[in-house]
């Protein structure tokens, strides 16, 4: 991706059949012009920051939207929601989590950690299909963010 063109959503996945989908279901409802895909929290990290291979990308011109799998290579997501959290340039981004985890402390520490949604993925394939596009939707076209 051209390191000048806006990154609309950042998708966080390292479960290849759960990005594939995820990314099939935010083109079939046009909602994916701008995505850059990563698949550990390192590679998270970087692009946030404009780090390593993404080094000259513009941090100050973030993504619409992170969606963010909690359970990741390298560092995982609660460590990546942290550290985006927590920098002044980047804690504005909305953080949606869309993970497997239906363990109440990663829900209570995603929200005490300042994530803006968090969706337990559906084993059904139509059911995930349509979290994935509501949330892409909201957060993509509905949502109205302040300036970065």
């Amino acid at each position: 991706m051209n390191s000048q063109t806006p990154v609309e959503i950042l998708l966080v996945e390292d479960n290849p059949h759960d990005a594939e989908l995820t990314l099939h279901t935010l083109r079939k409802n046009r909602l994916a012009n701008h995505v850059e895909h990563v698949i550990d929290g390192e590679q998270a990290l970087d692009f946030v920051f404009a780090r390593g291979a993404y080094t000259g990308r513009n941090v100050d011109n973030g993504p619409k939207v992170i969606m963010l799998d909690l359970k990741l290579p390298k560092v995982d997501g609660l460590e990546v929601l942290r550290q985006i959290k927590a920098d002044e340039r980047t804690r504005k981004i909305p953080i949606v989590v869309m993970t497997s985890s239906r363990e109440e402390s990663d829900v209570i520490e995603s929200y005490e950690l300042g994530v803006n949604s968090y969706i337990v993925k559906p084993v059904d394939f139509q059911q995930f299909a349509e979290a994935v596009r509501q949330a892409g939707f909201y957060w993509v076209l509905l949502n109205q963010r302040p300036a970065l």
